[in-house]
């Protein structure tokens, strides 16, 4: 099964999977939208990237209300509960089904964000996807990544899964639904580490780049085009 496709089969408890089983989820996205660097009035054009249901969109367009949004993800049944989302708020919002490895360069955007996608991408694949980022990008302009990390070593590898298992069940997750995010993150997931990732948005022509805020194997990285 394409990756897609395992997204796509659990479309219907998504977003209340991801509150229980994201470590740090609230401060994730609150430090996400909060370096954005626009006035709450200003209108702009923000891309979402591997956009699902519109979760990280809907906790930028709840501060930023007059921005125009492209979601874009290559999970259909995703996208069409992103439309859902936002069928009734003002018609800022467009949904585009494609692959992050056929991104196109040419246009352009203010923001770009991008939550728990890109991990799914092979390292080669995540320095051309950030490459593509810095293109796309206005000067000034920021990409902000809430994305997995790779442990650095197997034994702090082990203790991030163990406390992601323990951070899970601490919320009374279904088990079927914890049983299938572990196969789902046993066979697609290609973390990468901090220092990788970090390295990567430099020679992609960032100035500015770091990990702003990290909860074991989750963080929040922000790029700025300057």
């Amino acid at each position: 099964m394409a990756v897609n496709s395992a997204f796509d089969a659990v479309v219907e408890h998504y977003d209340e999977w991801i509150v229980k089983a994201l470590p740090g989820y609230h401060d994730l996205f609150h430090t996400a939208v909060s370096v954005i660097p626009f006035d709450p009035e200003s209108t702009f054009d923000v891309l979402d990237l591997g956009a699902g249901t519109g979760l990280f969109t809907y906790h930028v367009w709840s501060r930023f209300k007059n921005a125009r949004y492209v979601l874009y993800d290559s999970a259909a049944k995703m996208l069409d509960a992103a439309r859902r989302r936002f069928e009734n708020s003002g018609g800022r919002f467009t949904f585009e089904e494609g692959d992050l490895r056929d991104l196109s360069e040419a246009r352009q955007f203010d923001v770009v964000i991008s939550s728990l996608s890109i991990h799914h991408l092979d390292d080669p694949e995540k320095q051309r996807l950030f490459s593509t980022v810095y293109k796309q990008l206005r000067r000034p302009g920021v990409f902000i990544n809430i994305d997995q990390i790779k442990a650095p070593t197997a034994r702090t590898g082990a203790i991030y899964w163990s406390r992601w298992l323990d951070h899970v069940r601490q919320n009374e997750a279904d088990e079927a639904q914890l049983a299938a995010s572990i196969r789902r993150r046993k066979q697609y997931d290609r973390d990468s580490s901090l220092i990788e990732q970090l390295h990567w948005l430099s020679d992609a022509g960032f100035t500015d780049v770091d990990c702003l805020y990290k909860f074991f194997f989750v963080g929040v990285f922000c790029a700025m085009k300057a």
